[in-house]
């Protein structure tokens, strides 16, 4: 068909040149004396002339070759050219010929001297218009005809609109079976390190469509539990007992699971240390005034009860009176009834985050390393409560009677305490996948969850939290695959080195800070999703309550009733820690959790019990808790912090300033029906950092540089200003209070002034759009 083509458009090519032989003979008539006509030879001599033409023309061998420039040239010169013997109406022997000949010789048309009549030459002049526009026509029908009828690739699917529809079409396919069935498959094969792990998640996500996604791989100083358990002797009795209570004998410690293997504390001082129990409950600053007036604690061995405040507050406080190791243990009261934990050790880490060896820089190739052995100069063990109770001497009928009997020291028992411990070099990986956004594609939203490879520690939460977001994906990409896209950009992240202290998230955001603290606008944390199934409870930093409120709503459309918003602003455990305390941005966690007996109960989650994959299943049977927990995350809308009164009505000033929001003037940006993507715009790069500057440059260790989380439910103050209180009345002192006060006015006084210079660049651009 092409071929054709070619030739029906060289022909057309040659049909003007004897268009322009045409014009030639009408300006050799008009040279001719007026009142001459045209005979009827001359008249049917150019007839045959072009009917000749277009026959040669046609019959040409190669005629689908035809160049221009290749057509015959003919020498014309003066009137010794042979060319001039030849009669008036000899047809050329190219279309080129005589046309060519007009050009280069001038005196060429003096052999014509007669004019065709005017009629004659308008009715040929027409006819010859209405061929040509009828040849026009045709090969123009035919080149259209050809290329319609080519087969062409389809254009891509055009991205739907983000409505609310398209939220409830991706619900519908987040299902509790899908999600169960991703579980099994997680927890089927025996994983041997954290690199195999990653890969079959890396794996699982490619096969439901999420085309970019990584492994990236960190080598790390972890600190692993030796070869045989750590152990307490009673040196009156030389009674020896492992962490969990039982005896050492000799066919126990033949038999050691893993589970006891890793009830230690990584990180800890090494070595063997004899010394008096002293049980100082808590461990808070009442505790410690209390003990220090009637003993002397230096070097001696501390009881402490996990919960309260964070573990590595507490333990600075006990290094700095003069420690030298620590029991750890859970009250069996500060648990949930249906919680039964009492003959359990656990794991805990003693690192603040990332690498050890890497403090505040990523670990790759070519950065300084220190090779530090341990991170505190304590010998920290954790211990179950029934070997805290036979420590404390608590009588076996009053244990049995009631086991919410808090656990204290009734006389002086001197213990050794031995704890060993191997630091080595491994690798970790991470399993990053990127889906782009349409409307904000270098604006990131993250969704972590974490992989383990510390065999059953840390319960199986690892493989509950990565069958919800490997199902969130699957039924997202059921959607892109159709063309829909959400706003912004989602970076699924599945962390590896969670239990050692958040080292694969750390790590990676060391790696690309600067990008990520231009680009993240929230982290959304699937840490531990199922710990309970008594309540939904989100937590969230303040410029996000309000959207985690609206997110834990979508669950409650088809239930007669909904429980009240609950979202709190308090410290959690995961890797968010890093996006929340040294990048600034806004967090959102959704877990079930029991409901708590006990105003001691926080921070308990900062201990890993074994968990075997029967207890998830136990507390969520049917795995609807886990569908509502990844619908619960589905949730991209596009005003960042709709509601910033929450987060500024910490200082007048502060929220003055951001009356602005319930103003008409930022309506279109806050409401959701009149949204203009150019105000969303503005409106989000001025509070994507706002949160940022409530980040204070030093805060004590295991609290949050992040002043906008307070330490728990019962307290409502800055965790800052709260602890140098305590600190004062520890050090009778008021310079750490000073201190700490003037890092909240400068972070309340420096959010003023970004905000205000923020908004007043977008009323300046309004203004001058109206």
């Amino acid at each position: 068909m092409r071929k054709q083509t070619l030739k029906f458009v060289s022909l057309f090519l040659k049909f003007v040149f004897i268009v322009k032989k045409m014009a030639y003979h009408k300006v050799n008539a008009d040279q001719r004396t007026q009142g001459q006509y045209l005979d009827s030879d001359d008249l049917q001599a150019t007839a045959l002339e072009l009917e000749w033409d277009m026959e040669k023309e046609l019959e040409e061998p190669g005629f689908d070759h035809f160049r221009l420039d290749g057509a015959v040239q003919h020498h014309l010169g003066n009137s010794q050219s042979p060319d001039l013997d030849l009669e008036p109406i000899q047809p050329s022997a190219s279309p080129k010929g005589r046309f060519q000949r007009l050009q280069e010789d001038s005196e060429y048309i003096s052999h014509y001297s007669r004019q065709s009549p005017k009629s004659h030459r308008c009715s040929f002049f027409q006819i010859l218009k209405v061929f040509c526009a009828a040849l026009i026509l045709f090969i123009f029908g035919i080149v259209i005809g050809y290329y319609a009828g080519k087969k062409c690739p389809s254009p891509p699917a055009s991205p739907e609109p983000n409505n609310p529809h398209n939220y409830h079409e991706i619900l519908k396919e987040i299902k509790a079976e899908n999600i169960q069935q991703i579980y099994r498959d997680l927890l089927q094969s025996p994983r041997e390190d954290d690199v195999d792990a990653a890969m079959k998640i890396l794996l699982q996500w490619t096969s439901h469509g999420l085309e970019d996604v990584r492994l990236v791989n960190y080598s790390v100083l972890l600190d692993l539990p030796g070869s045989s358990s750590n152990t307490i002797t009673l040196k009156n009795s030389g009674e020896c007992f492992y962490p969990d209570g039982q005896q050492c004998s000799k066919v126990t410690k033949t038999l050691l699971s893993q589970d006891l293997l890793y009830s230690y504390a990584a990180y800890s001082a090494k070595g063997t240390l004899e010394a008096e129990l002293v049980d100082i409950q808590y461990g808070t600053i009442e505790d410690l005034i209390r003990i220090q007036t009637t003993t002397n604690v230096t070097k001696k061995i501390a009881l402490l009860k996990l919960g309260q405040s964070p573990l590595l507050y507490k333990l600075s406080l006990l290094e700095d009176a003069g420690f030298g190791g620590v029991l750890l243990y859970v009250d069996p009261c500060d648990l949930p009834k249906t919680t039964d934990l009492a003959d359990k050790a656990f794991m805990i880490s003693l690192n603040s985050g990332g690498d050890p060896s890497t403090p505040g820089y990523a670990s790759i190739d070519g950065n300084y390393r220190q090779h530090r052995l341990n991170l505190t100069t304590l010998l920290v063990q954790p211990i179950s409560a029934a070997l805290a109770k036979k420590l404390a001497s608590i009588p076996e009928n009053r244990v049995q009677k009631d086991k919410c009997v808090p656990v204290q020291m009734s006389n002086k028992k001197i213990i050794s305490l031995s704890i060993q411990s191997v630091t080595t070099y491994k690798t970790i990986s991470n399993v990053i996948g990127y889906l782009k956004g349409s409307v904000f594609p270098d604006r990131y939203v993250i969704i972590g969850s974490h992989h383990s490879s510390l065999n059953t520690y840390g319960g199986q939460e690892w493989a509950s939290s990565t069958a919800i977001i490997t199902a969130f994906i699957q039924a997202l990409m059921l959607k892109v695959k159709k063309g829909w896209r959400t706003d912004r950009t989602i970076v699924f992240c599945s962390w590896g080195g969670t239990s050692f202290g958040n080292i694969g998230s750390y790590e990676w955001a060391e790696d690309l800070k600067r990008v990520l603290q231009r680009n993240v606008v929230a982290y959304v944390s699937l840490h531990n999703p199922v710990r309970g199934n008594s309540t939904l409870h989100p937590i969230a930093s303040p410029s996000l309550q309000q959207l985690a409120a609206e997110s834990q709503s979508i669950n409650c459309v088809e239930k007669m009733k909904c429980p009240g918003s609950n979202v709190s602003s308090v410290q959690i455990q995961g890797d968010s820690d890093y996006f929340i305390n040294h990048l600034g941005v806004p967090a959102v966690q959704f877990s079930y959790e029991d409901i708590n007996t006990s105003e001691n109960s926080s921070f308990l989650s900062e201990a890993l019990f074994p968990m075997h994959a029967t207890r998830t299943e136990e507390l969520d049977p049917s795995f609807k808790l886990h569908e509502n927990i990844a619908k619960t995350v589905l949730k991209d809308d596009p005003v960042l912090f709709s509601y910033a009164s929450q987060l500024l009505a910490m200082a007048s000033r502060l929220r003055d300033t951001a009356e602005l929001f319930q103003s008409d003037e930022m309506r279109p940006a806050n409401d959701p029906r009149e949204r203009a993507p150019i105000r969303v715009r503005m409106l989000n790069d001025v509070l994507q950092s706002l949160e940022k500057s409530f980040l204070v440059q030093q805060a004590p260790p295991g609290l949050y540089r992040n002043i906008l989380y307070r330490l728990d439910e019962r307290t409502s103050q800055f965790s800052v200003l709260l602890e140098a209180l305590e600190h004062c009345k520890l050090h009778q002192s008021n310079e750490t209070i000073q201190a700490a006060l003037s890092e909240v006015l400068n972070s309340i006084s420096s959010a003023q002034v970004y905000f205000k210079a923020g908004l007043d660049v977008f009323e300046t651009t309004l203004a001058g759009k109206k």
